[in-house]
């Protein structure tokens, strides 16, 4: 995964190309990232932008990407009020590049939006939000329940566990179970 999404579009474009030829040369695909998601990551704050159909298709032709995460109303990190995602814009866009669609920002999207987003092309949907969230409320109670505990695989362990529940409801819901090749 290719994100130089805060560059202006056309520098954006130069390092992805550069980054997908050294893939593609190694067997490897790429995924980029187009236009502002909005939200917080790794300490940088961000509006939410639509990205543009048009610098879509040019990225997707110029690059030979081999999936396009386009800002598309998702932010990330946790969302303040209701996602409002561009269905309409997600379905044109998918129509329009012929690559698999990324959803980054996937935490604490509604199922219904998320099953929306699959049938407008998305391939793969981000959730670590939400799987670092379940781990960190367990590894919390875990030592608030029992203030003799010190043993890391004791602490750690439910922690692993709570990652494991989100995984398999976010598979159930995406779909994905039993179609690993």
């Amino acid at each position: 995964m290719i994100d130089a999404s805060h560059h202006p579009f056309k520098e954006n474009l130069e390092i992805t190309k550069r980054v997908v030829d050294y893939a593609h040369a190694r067997g490897v695909s790429v995924e980029s990232e187009l236009g502002s998601i909005g939200g917080q990551e790794e300490h940088v704050i961000a509006e939410t932008l639509y990205a543009d159909p048009n610098e879509c298709l040019e990225m997707v032709q110029k690059t030979k990407i081999d999936c396009l995460a386009p800002a598309l109303g998702s932010v990330h990190g946790p969302y303040k009020g209701e996602p409002k995602l561009g269905f309409d814009e997600m379905d044109h866009i998918n129509k329009l590049v012929g690559v698999p669609l990324v959803l980054h920002g996937g935490s604490g999207i509604p199922d219904f939006q998320i099953q929306m987003a699959i049938e407008r092309g998305t391939a793969k949907i981000n959730v670590n939000t939400e799987i670092q969230q379940e781990w960190t409320k367990i590894v919390r109670e875990t030592l608030a329940n029992n203030d003799k505990v010190y043993d890391p695989r004791k602490i750690i362990g439910p922690g692993m566990k709570g990652i494991r529940k989100v995984v398999n409801e976010k598979c159930r819901v995406f779909g994905c179970i039993g179609k690993a090749a």
